[in-house]
């Protein structure tokens, strides 16, 4: 028998290699199958309930109707009750029977706004805007929820600065503008949902958070299989891989493999998105042109003329509506205190931020500002990071003036094509690995990304992130700490469902009620993507980004005199 083996050798090795072959053919196709799958099993709507103290790789959990709200750490007893409160504060008005026809909701093009008072006014005062919206019948509503956005602008001027909308619940807004400068001002109202739309919007929020879809690649050797990911899984389908973080209890799952372990896990990337996810009726009130973004027009006058003050100053009443800032000649006024220096040359970035070290973390709205940077200011030095494009991590250096820049995008939910795995870092966590001080500057800012999300997963991330500021203020009270806001963007029927301003908003109100008293400076996006003239984009454009890294460079090299605004320097009444 052993003689006759060396015979059969080739025979044996052949049938071995044809085995191997077949055997990789079939593993190649169950990771297409596995991607061709992927937005099916996201049609199962369902979740999971755990509180995870020592998570495992593997794990199998128990669904619940909440969709993982409960999911990481269990909040103190403060921290619900402020939950609550923020829940509360975002609540949104609207229709009290659902699934009303289209042409019994708002139609901005039969509703109108009408301008108080007379034709011309005094700066330092207050416009005062009533807006009345009609449905597509012609008739006046008798609910509010509806989604409004305004602005008061001057063409010539370059200037711009938003409105606070009141809605009455029913039918009619209020509108309030602060007049801040001399010359002819004109109303801008956008009606960005009607609420018949923001119905639906809630309800895929709370329903359907899985309709971004999320995909990781596990690899080994030759073998290698791509799986769905998300905050939560339907466990039913498959076994689940348990990414939870362990300092943060920031849930993260993916199914499991089929052949391979949970740690051979080597990127994360956006998988798609959810589509049909609306009813005929639903989707009625999606539509461009009509009632996405669609400008309400003034009954009459739509301008009035700003009449400059006779005294050496111009006085803003407490009880009167304040915003963040303004823009006269292209250029963003704070309205905070804070003066707003322009560096138009590199070299006063360079020698404001001598000796400073400036860490980026967020999404790509943040990294825009380490663009800007890198490529207005020669001296900075990016280092090459073999990083994907548009994902980073990034970093740049001065090394004559001690500048160090660096930008890291936050952990998942993020929708990059292509991130690693071990690239995968929360926020909160690198918080805890700076060691702070004057020289030391940390820019945040996360929103985008969790818009699909139920608000609960947001105020969950935002909780983290701010225990870790805080901490890192008790460390070293002299770092600064800036907090970037939500934006306006461009949207059509699709993104709507995914990126509404209305999720933007809820996001913004959440943000600014968690930071308040922590001693951050907040940089208000929403406010300087409204007020200016640029349509909305989610990347603001190049004079805007100039505006924000402005205002954080004035921040960082603050100028203590006072200078005069616009025509007068304008002044709060204590």
């Amino acid at each position: 028998m052993e003689g006759h083996m060396p015979k059969y050798a080739p025979i044996l090795i052949l049938l071995a290699l044809s085995g191997f072959v077949l055997l990789i053919r079939n593993i190649t196709s169950m990771e297409k199958l596995n991607c061709q799958t992927m937005s099916a099993f996201y049609q199962i709507q369902s979740s999971i309930h755990s509180a995870f103290k020592t998570p495992e790789a593997l794990l199998s959990v128990e669904l619940n109707h909440t969709y993982c709200a409960h999911l990481g750490q269990e909040p103190t007893a403060e921290e619900a009750r402020e939950e609550s409160d923020l829940l509360n504060s975002i609540s949104w008005p609207g229709p009290l029977v659902p699934g009303l026809p289209l042409r019994l909701s708002s139609d901005p093009a039969q509703s109108y706004f009408v301008i108080r008072g007379p034709a011309e006014q005094q700066e330092g005062g207050q416009l005062v805007v009533d807006v009345y919206m009609l449905n597509f019948m012609g008739q006046p509503k008798k609910h509010g929820g509806d989604f409004l956005v305004a602005r008061l602008h001057s063409p010539d001027l370059g200037a711009g600065v938003v409105g606070q909308v009141h809605d009455h619940r029913n039918g009619s807004y209020t509108v309030l503008f602060p007049l801040l400068w001399a010359g002819v001002v004109q109303v801008e109202l956008t009606m960005v949902h009607p609420s018949e739309a923001v119905v639906v919007l809630k309800r895929l929020r709370e329903e359907q958070p899985d309709r971004v879809f999320f995909k990781s690649v596990f690899r080994s050797g030759f073998l290698s299989e791509t799986t769905v990911c998300n905050l939560c899984l339907p466990h039913k389908e498959q076994p689940l891989c348990n990414f939870t973080d362990l300092q943060t209890g920031e849930p993260w799952y993916c199914y499991k493999p089929k052949m391979l372990g949970c740690d051979t896990r080597i990127n994360h990337s956006k998988g798609g998105y959810k589509k049909n996810l609306l009813t005929k009726n639903e989707a009625q009130f999606f539509q461009s042109g009509v009632n996405i973004k669609v400008p309400i027009h003034s009954s009459g006058m739509d301008n009035v003329t700003v009449l400059p003050t006779e005294k050496g100053e111009t006085k803003m009443k407490s009880n009167k509506f304040t915003p963040a800032g303004y823009y006269y000649h292209d250029s963003w006024r704070p309205l905070s205190g804070t003066v707003m220096r322009q560096f138009n040359d590199s070299s006063a970035i360079t020698q404001c931020l001598k000796g400073k070290i400036i860490h980026m973390f967020g999404d790509s709205t943040v990294r825009q500002w380490f663009e800007y940077l890198n490529a207005f200011v020669p001296e900075l030095k990016e280092i090459n990071l073999h990083s994907p494009k548009n994902v980073g991590p990034y970093m740049a250096v001065d090394s004559g003036h001690s500048i160090l820049l660096s930008y890291r995008c936050h952990g998942p939910p993020i929708r990059f094509t292509s991130v690693s795995s071990p690239e995968m870092h929360y926020v909160a966590n690198e918080l805890d690995r700076i060691r702070g001080g004057s020289d030391t500057v940390v820019l945040v800012g996360i929103w985008s990304h969790f818009s699909t999300f139920p608000v609960e997963v947001y105020i969950r991330r935002l909780r983290h992130i701010r225990r870790a500021v805080v901490r890192l203020l008790n460390r070293e009270p002299a770092t600064l700490v800036v907090i970037r806001t939500a934006n306006l963007q461009k949207l059509d029927p699709e993104s709507s469902l995914f990126n509404s301003d209305w999720f933007s908003q809820q996001q913004d109100v959440v943000l600014r009620a968690m930071f308040r008293g922590v001693s951050v400076q907040m940089l208000d996006a929403w406010e300087m993507t409204l007020a200016h003239y640029h349509p909305h984009l989610l990347h603001p454009p190049p004079t805007i980004i100039k505006n924000m890294v402005d205002l954080i460079l004035s921040h960082i090299c603050p100028v203590r005199e006072k200078r005069e605004a616009p025509s007068k320097r304008l002044k709060r009444d204590p």
